[in-house]
């Protein structure tokens, strides 16, 4: 990585999610969304309740920079848990719309919402395979 790097365009368009939501829907509670210093990673904090269990941990979003390697293309996130899971996603705001994929980019588990005209709430839903999944909102705090 040179002196001169810049967080690319698709993470700097997640500046969008900075800040406190409460969370309702299939899950319910409070994330928290920060910048690292740079820029270049996003950090999301979750304290939630989900199917009346906690979920609790901290997902680091950006570009993929391996050693060697250019800069990967999609956003992509590891999540970890305070009970050992990790999980993988790619994340991607046009316009309004955040989609997040769970794994990869046009995998069958993936969110949708759309942001409000005023940024204060996004609303969408979790799709899971087999048909499942949940309403979910977030609300700026």
């Amino acid at each position: 990585m040179t002196e001169n790097a810049q967080p690319t365009a698709a993470v700097a368009n997640l500046d969008r999610l900075v800040g406190s939501w409460s969370v309702s829907g299939g899950a319910e509670g409070t994330v928290r969304y920060e910048w690292m210093p740079g820029r270049f990673f996003l950090l999301q904090h979750v304290d939630l309740v989900q199917y009346g269990e906690p979920v609790t941990g901290l997902e680091v979003i950006g570009n993929l920079r391996p050693f060697g390697e250019p800069v990967s293309a999609d956003v992509v996130s590891r999540y970890y848990d305070s009970v050992g899971n990790t999980f993988d996603y790619v994340y991607e705001i046009e316009g309004d719309t955040l989609m997040i994929w769970g794994g990869v980019r046009g995998g069958p588990a993936f969110y949708k919402g759309t942001f409000s005209a005023d940024d204060k709430t996004v609303t969408g839903e979790w799709t899971y395979p087999g048909g499942g999944g949940y309403a979910s909102t977030m609300t700026r705090i």
